[in-house]
């Protein structure tokens, strides 16, 4: 084990999955030389030349236009965007063309073999264009996964597994704990599980639901919770695409009540997808309506980023009504 920053594990990850396959290539907006805007591919490219990790161009769609040509043709492409807020005008690319061309192709060609790394979310004071979580427009858009990681753990396995995983993965990574989540990390290599959620810890009364960044905010409102005499059990999606609805749901009947947090808006967000499907499967065993605790239906605001992110005193709060309801 070796301590490292979500970063390091991330680049630990691709020199890893670069030095046991050399169709594996990574690329990007300043990935190269510079090593990325946050340096997550410093020294890929002195390690493994320019001809596997290298600068594009500042054109998201021409970077996963260009990506899906060579995942159809047998490489391995990592493709970074930037950040989440300019994965957009690749949009069409990624819906459909990455995610469909196994399909309308009847599985002669396949962009299967491509990973696209984002940084995604706030909490860094970037205001509306580097801030926003768009996990959502993704989720709706079947023939691909979408993975986040919540430490360094997670990330590395992860990002192994998705880089090896036989369909395309859009790996969201929350930018705030590049730097600020440590934790010991196998230099060996490993992989953990696409599509399964983790049970972070074991509790009675309520269910508290996450993914990535967010994570951290529930176990600190799950503390206070405890001070209360409120046992809550904790859970890490991971996995927004396909998602652990199974997991999620017997944890649900356990407790009888279910909160989930994102940070990205209410309307439209994830946690409507899951409220929906776990009063379905659940709704006999539910003590409280299902509780969501997400960002504002507002565009990122950068002078009220406190009051716009779904900390740990709403989690509290919201905890504290729907164990009350």
């Amino acid at each position: 084990m070796t301590k490292m920053n979500m970063l390091q594990a991330i680049n630990n990850a691709l020199i890893t999955a670069m030095t046991e396959d050399e169709k594996v290539m990574v690329f990007g907006e300043d990935v190269g030389h510079f090593g990325g805007v946050f340096r997550a591919t410093s020294n890929l490219q002195h390690q493994f030349g320019k001809g596997r990790c290298f600068n594009t161009p500042l054109t998201e769609q021409g970077i996963i236009g260009f990506a899906n040509g060579l995942a159809s043709q047998g490489s391995v492409p990592v493709a970074e965007i930037q950040f989440g807020d300019y994965i957009f005008p690749a949009f069409d690319q990624i819906v459909n063309e990455t995610a469909k061309f196994r399909y309308r192709s009847g599985g002669q060609f396949t962009c299967g073999t491509l990973t696209i790394r984002t940084p995604y979310g706030g909490g860094i004071a970037g205001g509306l264009y580097h801030s926003q979580s768009p996990e959502a427009f993704f989720a709706h858009i079947p023939g691909m996964k979408i993975v986040i990681p919540r430490n360094p753990y997670q990330a590395k396995g992860l990002l192994l597994a998705s880089i090896r995983d036989d369909n395309p993965v859009l790996f969201m990574e929350p930018k705030r704990l590049y730097r600020a989540s440590v934790g010991d990390v196998p230099e060996e290599d490993y992989e953990l599980p696409l599509g399964k959620a983790e049970v972070v810890k074991k509790g009675e009364h309520i269910s508290l639901l996450a993914w990535g960044a967010q994570v951290e905010v529930i176990e600190k409102a799950a503390e206070m919770a405890e001070n209360d005499g409120i046992s809550c059990e904790i859970i890490d999606l991971r996995s927004i695409l396909p998602w652990d609805a199974q997991t999620v749901s017997e944890s649900v009947k356990k407790t009888g009540r279910l909160l989930i947090n994102h940070e990205a808006p209410q309307t439209g967000g994830f946690a409507s997808e899951i409220s929906a499907t776990v009063q379905e499967r659940c709704f006999l065993y539910l003590e409280s309506p299902i509780t969501r605790v997400c960002g504002l239906d507002t565009p990122y605001p950068l002078a009220h980023e406190k009051e716009y992110m779904p900390d740990h005193l709403k989690t509290y709060e919201a905890i504290k009504r729907c164990v009350n309801f």
